[in-house]
């Protein structure tokens, strides 16, 4: 948690930008440490559509992004996102590595990037980014209990350009070490395909909880 709250300070010392902690009902001590430093931090109701939600009613930038807190920022990201916008995009995100040596865990990394550069649909762990405007004419983010990322980016795609940045963003692997990475590549694969088959979001959030 230190080094997330080293992170959060110096993006927050970046000019225009406005940082928003919010958490979910965390137990591990690291929001209340988070509290006692100068960023704003505040509470939702536990699942991430919710905490976003809230998080971009809490602040006051033109662009919205969401960061989970596992998730390393590129150091030009600020830069990357305002050109991205002032190129006409509507939101965007970056490409993704897991941090980790493991070759398989590169190449999952590599795969998620790949995929996403051909679909415009990212995961939450790449960042996503969106106007203000186009939050609120979307009427923020869908209130599912998973793939609210996936639901944002294919909404977004029917207002604007969405873009995949150049840089890539460093996120946890601690998941897929924990779990496994090829029983986490099939937990992933058949959420993914239930989720297209269009069954739903909170049957497949149960199967995701009972299997993590």
């Amino acid at each position: 948690m230190p080094a997330v709250l080293r992170r959060l300070r110096r993006l927050e010392e970046t000019p225009g930008v406005d940082v928003v902690v919010v958490d979910g009902g965390s137990d591990d001590g690291g929001y209340d440490l988070l509290t006692h430093s100068e960023l704003t931090c505040i509470s939702a109701p536990r699942g991430r559509a919710s905490q976003m939600n809230a998080g971009a009613g809490a602040g006051r930038g033109d662009v919205i992004l969401f960061l989970h807190a596992d998730t390393e920022l590129p150091p030009d990201a600020c830069s990357q996102i305002e050109a991205a916008v002032n190129g006409g995009a509507v939101g965007g995100f970056f490409r993704v590595r897991l941090d980790s040596e493991r070759p398989l865990l590169r190449l999952v990394g590599s795969m998620i990037t790949a995929r996403s550069g051909l679909t415009g649909v990212a995961t939450g762990d790449q960042a996503i980014f969106v106007t203000r405007e186009t939050f609120v004419q979307l009427g923020g983010v869908p209130p599912l209990p998973l793939f609210e990322d996936v639901e944002l980016c294919t909404r977004l795609r029917g207002l604007g350009k969405i873009v995949r940045l150049a840089g890539t963003v460093t996120t946890s692997a601690r998941r897929w070490e924990n779990h496994g990475p090829w029983r986490t590549i099939l937990q992933m694969w058949l959420l993914r395909a239930g989720y297209t088959l269009g069954l739903s979001p909170r049957v497949l959030a149960r199967y995701y909880e009972a299997t993590r």
